[in-house]
């Protein structure tokens, strides 16, 4: 491969594998008791939308007892 012939000019970047820096960012900023309302009022009515749905779709997902002997009659065949 090709070689450089000239010095890196930088050495952090020759080391930038070992580099960290010594900067620690700032420390976060803890939430109001207003947001950590809203956040829990936001979690509570996705969850009872979920248990909602949940509730009033099983009847529909339920297989009731196949009867074949009952048929619903129509009023068309009910003169016949």
């Amino acid at each position: 491969m090709f070689r450089r012939r000239e010095p890196v000019p930088f050495a952090f970047v020759a080391e930038a594998e070992r580099y960290r820096s010594n900067v620690t960012p700032p420390p976060r900023d803890r939430a109001s008791r207003v947001e950590i309302a809203g956040r829990t009022l936001v979690g509570l009515t996705v969850a009872a939308g979920l248990v909602g749905a949940l509730l009033f779709g099983m009847p529909s997902l339920e297989t009731g007892p196949q009867n074949t002997h009952h048929s619903q009659k129509s009023e068309a065949n009910a003169g016949r």
